[in-house]
């Protein structure tokens, strides 16, 4: 008989650790979100984004023909300014 003892709190830990880096990694895939991209990042319909921040003017957009593409890092670094100064 084989008896294995789990420590659940080290497994967790672990776990976790390993969640956070795919989760850079996955991150670091896209150097550019699309309009599409962006709706799913901030759970947020087209019009919302329209009226709340697409057109303020520290807003990172570029528009490549007609699509608009946002740089990732500067998209996500605005998102997160825009919310700590504009909600709650």
């Amino acid at each position: 008989m084989i008896n294995i003892d789990i420590n659940e709190e080290a497994a967790r830990e672990l776990y976790l650790q390993k969640l956070e880096e795919r989760i850079k990694e996955v991150d670091v895939e896209l150097v550019y979100w699309d309009s599409r991209e962006l709706k799913r990042r901030t759970c947020l319909s087209w019009n919302t984004i329209q009226k709340e921040f697409f057109y303020h003017p520290d807003f990172p957009k570029y528009k490549i023909g007609h699509k608009w593409m946002f740089p990732a890092q500067d998209t996500k670094k605005f998102l997160l300014q825009y919310l700590r100064e504009n909600v709650g």
